[in-house]
């Protein structure tokens, strides 16, 4: 007897685990890109750290006007040839 209650005891508790999560919803899509906009948004207005992110915006900026910088350095070399 202490056998097959022990085994019941078993099969019963393996049945609870397994079935423990089959009743839960899947968890909610996230929109990566969305969240990293607003959370950029956010440190933006923040007193501590706001310095950052406003200074890594000005960089990607003086990166977009150097690029087109070279360019145009670039299409006036090609043209004086």
């Amino acid at each position: 007897m202490l056998r097959s209650t022990r085994a019941l005891l078993l099969l019963a508790t393996g049945t609870a685990l397994a079935m423990g999560g089959c009743g839960k919803p899947p968890p909610p899509k996230v929109d990566a890109a969305k969240e990293q906009a607003e959370a950029n948004a956010r440190a933006r207005e923040r007193a501590y750290g706001g310095e950052a992110v406003k200074a890594l915006d000005q960089a990607k900026g003086m990166q977009e006007d150097m690029n087109k910088k070279a360019l145009e350095s670039v299409d006036k070399a090609e043209k004086g040839n």
